[in-house]
């Protein structure tokens, strides 16, 4: 019988995922893969069919993915050369292990020529490549999610009562990662159809000014919003020793920050021209349910946490 696989099931994403689908799926129908073997050996003492899977090895890939007929890559932390390399033998092992089908969860924005921030472009040249492939495909373009900002917001509240940064009136319609990870459970259960790309998205597109106006209200903590612009942020990070790329010197960075400089930078621009403001229905229609809204985040804020991510992973 061929199988569903779901990638990364050790990381916040993926773990939602793979429970999610087990609501929806037989277990004999599912292959877990991670590149954390105790993970892996979780899952196999759940008597789940779990492997252990090296993106930096095509060939063990192969073998990791083996009797599947439809891979849900969920994209990997690194950001870059590496990551984009990862997904290449990711799928490259698909194509050679009999893959029929690849569910990729990308960002919104991926789709705009002119959006060239940082981390885009990893997305870009992933969905490219799936799209070479011939395989069907189903490309999922996740909205910002709404936890990073929700820790934005706890973080300005106890300091100064300023989030700071370059989104100015740009528009997002921050989701939750939950939502994120139900609906790509959904779409390797079956829903959708195939050679489509959904954007997956929260019920509003909001400012910046407005996300943080709804957290003051709902959570009592007093924010305001303070735009700065792109040369005062890079500064802004510069202080905190943030590197600017991946690759950088991360042994004095704030750890309040996991991401380096260039990507968050040129992110919040991408936002400000509205390159990033897709706002739909489409998880409703994959999921049957209605996605959070930012003021009900703010009304559960403490089961929303960005979770564990580092820049170097």
């Amino acid at each position: 019988m061929e199988k569903i696989i779901i990638t990364g099931v050790d990381g916040n994403f993926g773990g939602f995922t793979a429970r999610s689908i087990l609501n929806k799926k037989d277990k004999n129908d599912l292959i877990f893969t991670s590149p954390n073997k105790n993970i892996v050996a979780q899952y196999q003492e759940e008597e789940i069919d779990a492997r252990y899977a090296d993106y930096t090895d095509p060939e063990q890939l192969k073998e990791a993915f083996a009797g599947g007929e439809t891979l849900l890559l969920i994209s990997v932390p690194q950001v870059g050369e590496k990551r984009r390399t990862m997904h290449k033998n990711a799928i490259d092992a698909a194509v050679g292990a009999g893959v029929k089908k690849i569910i990729y969860t990308s960002i919104v924005g991926a789709g705009i020529p002119e959006n060239d921030a940082y981390e885009i472009a990893d997305h870009k040249f992933t969905e490219a490549y799936i799209f070479e492939t011939g395989l069907k495909y189903v490309i999922l373009r996740d909205a910002q999610y709404s936890e990073a900002m929700l820790a934005s917001f706890e973080q300005a509240a106890a300091s100064d009562g300023i989030l700071t940064n370059n989104m100015g009136d740009g528009r997002i319609a921050h989701v939750s990662r939950d939502d994120c990870a139900e609906a790509a459970a959904c779409v390797a259960a079956g829903a959708g159809e195939n050679n489509t790309i959904y954007y997956i998205t929260g019920p509003t597109a909001n400012t910046m000014e407005e996300f943080v106006s709804i957290g003051s209200e709902v959570t009592g903590k007093k924010v305001v919003y303070k735009y700065i612009t792109d040369e005062d942020m890079w500064a802004f990070f510069d202080s905190k020793f943030i590197p600017r790329k991946t690759e950088g010197d991360w042994s004095k960075a704030d750890p309040a920050f996991p991401f380096c400089s260039d990507g968050m930078v040129t992110f919040g621009r991408a936002i400000r021209l509205g390159q990033m403001s897709n706002c739909t229905k489409d998880f409703e229609m994959l999921t049957g349910k209605k996605p959070k809204s930012v003021r009900d985040l703010f009304a559960d804020i403490e089961s929303h946490s960005i979770g564990s991510r580092t820049a170097t992973d």
